[in-house]
């Protein structure tokens, strides 16, 4: 294997922030990402003053335009505090927050965005901004969130369905190279969706099961000779929720890497059920890489 496919291409690190608290989680995260990347960090505030303008007074602006400029001087100097020798730029965007961070990502950056919440119910939510950003990026994208859970277990989750997440797994195996640690490869598959009725399960199961394994089997042995130093374990789960089996192994996972599928719809791109039952539930950051192939194929 060349070195462009075995070692996927991680570019440099985007945070947007907004002025909450976790937005800097986000950008404090962002920061340690790119300092494992030996990558700058680059700092996004999409202002949306261009819009504003419509409707705000010159001074109105102004308050905005200062508000922002100093909310980025004071994110960049909480994070050259922590990681002193990390390269950080700051941007100030007169345009909306999304366009802002697809634009600064450009062909390899991975964008970084906080998950929203101040308390109770809404800590489980992801904002409007974040979803619009996961769904439209043509890069990777890391929703930050469970990372005041406790110490990091070393362990890079990659949700495999099948040979098409290939890609989504050399990330994966990338990150758990970065941060030293190991990979965990977990394909779940659902019983209802596999059997067609009782009768049919009852008599291919085995069958089916050996299909689900056999899907896994193949992209882990791409990875552990593509990643000859680390260690990969493999885990092919059933269950009748794809997403509730992934949000629990959340749970002892550093970063959970999966392919962001995505629709069209007349709303623009939205995300699947089960990447976006992740994006708002899960226990750890989750990367999405953005698979083009099969996006046809309903999601669990």
């Amino acid at each position: 294997m060349d070195g462009a496919t075995s070692n996927p291409e991680l570019g440099s690190v985007i945070v947007g922030v907004d002025g909450s608290k976790p937005a800097r989680q986000a950008a404090l995260w962002a920061a340690a990402e790119a300092a494992r990347r030996e990558r700058p960090l680059h700092i996004v505030y999409g202002a949306d003053t261009d819009t504003r303008a419509l409707y705000f007074s010159v001074e109105s602006l102004e308050r905005v335009r200062r508000a922002g400029r100093e909310l980025l001087d004071a994110t960049a100097a909480a994070v050259k505090e922590q990681f002193p020798g990390l390269r950080v730029g700051t941007e100030f965007s007169r345009s909306a927050p999304v366009p802002s961070l697809h634009r600064s990502a450009g062909l390899h950056g991975t964008i970084v965005v906080g998950s929203r919440g101040t308390g109770g119910f809404r800590t489980l939510m992801l904002g409007s901004v974040g979803l619009k950003v996961a769904a439209g990026a043509k890069t990777p994208v890391i929703v930050v969130r469970g990372i005041d859970n406790g110490a990091e277990s070393g362990v890079v989750l990659a949700a495999v369905r099948d040979e098409h997440d290939l890609d989504t797994t050399r990330y994966a195996a990338r990150e758990a190279e970065l941060r030293k640690g190991s990979l965990r490869l977990l394909h779940v598959w659902s019983i209802l969706q596999s059997v067609g009725s009782v009768a049919t399960f009852l008599d291919d199961v085995k069958e089916i099961a050996g299909e689900h394994v056999h899907h896994l089997n193949a992209v882990a042995d791409r990875i552990r000779e593509e990643f000859p130093d680390l260690a990969v374990q493999v885990d092919a789960e059933k269950g009748t929720s794809v997403a509730a089996a992934l949000v629990e192994a959340s749970q002892q996972t550093d970063l959970l890497v999966m392919g962001g599928r995505r629709s069209p719809s007349y709303l623009g791109p939205t995300l699947g059920r089960a990447t976006h039952s992740l994006l708002h539930h899960a226990h750890c950051p989750v990367q999405l890489i953005a698979r083009h192939k099969d996006e046809h194929r309903s999601e669990s």
